[in-house]
C-alpha cells in the first residue's frame, strides 16, 4: 500500500542514486513582496522543499511553477499559489552532499490548513522523477528525531503523522 509521507520526512528517489527530497517547514507566514490581490481572504503559508545530492556526481535540478501542487482541506481543493513571491529551484547543480531550497507561498481558507498535502515531482539531468506526497498541516508540528508518540490527537494531519511515525518505530523495534 503507498502511504503519504509525513511533512519532514526525506524521500529518497530510486531512479537517480543519492538524491533526496523533502517537503518541510509548513507554516503560516505573509509573503515578503506583499500579498496578491486574488488571494484576498484568504491565509498565507509557506512551504519549503529541499532537494537533497547524496551521490558522487552532480545533479541539475528544476524545481518549478507546475512541479509543486499544494491542495488543502478534506476536500483536497487546489490551494492559491503566490508564484511572484515563490522561490523556484530553476537548473540548478546539487553537488555531492549539498541542497537546493525551494520555498512556495500559498493561500487557502484558514479553515482548511490543518489539512495539507503537497505533491511534488523533481526534474533531475533533465529526466523526470516520480511524483511524491507529503501531508501535514499548517500548525503541526513536524516531529523531532527521537520525539514519542504519545502527543495528543487534535487533527487529521497529527493523526496521519503520528500513525506513520508508530509505524515506523514498530518496524524498527
Amino acid at each position: 500500500m503507498y502511504e503519504p509521507n509525513v511533512v519532514g520526512d526525506w524521500q529518497e528517489y530510486d531512479e537517480h542514486a543519492g538524491l533526496r527530497v523533502r517537503v518541510h517547514r509548513l507554516e503560516a507566514g505573509e509573503p515578503p513582496r506583499g500579498r496578491d490581490d486574488a488571494a484576498e481572504g484568504l491565509s498565507y503559508f509557506r512551504v519549503r522543499v529541499t532537494v537533497e545530492n547524496r551521490g558522487e556526481l552532480p545533479v541539475c535540478i528544476h524545481l518549478e511553477d507546475g512541479q509543486i501542487d499544494v491542495r488543502t482541506g478534506p476536500d483536497g481543493e487546489s490551494a492559491f499559489i503566490d508564484w511572484r513571491n515563490s522561490q523556484f529551484i530553476e537548473g540548478f547543480d546539487v553537488y555531492p552532499l549539498r541542497r537546493a531550497t525551494a520555498v512556495v507561498y500559498a493561500a487557502a481558507p484558514e479553515a482548511s490548513l490543518a489539512q495539507v498535502d503537497v505533491q511534488v515531482q523533481v526534474r533531475a539531468d533533465e529526466e523526470w522523477a516520480g511524483r511524491r506526497l507529503w501531508t501535514g498541516g499548517v500548525g503541526v508540528l513536524e516531529p523531532a528525531p527521537g520525539a514519542t508518540a504519545g502527543a495528543a490527537r487534535e487533527s487529521l494531519a497529527q493523526q496521519v503523522s503520528l500513525f506513520l511515525q508508530e509505524q515506523a518505530e514498530e518496524g524498527t523495534a
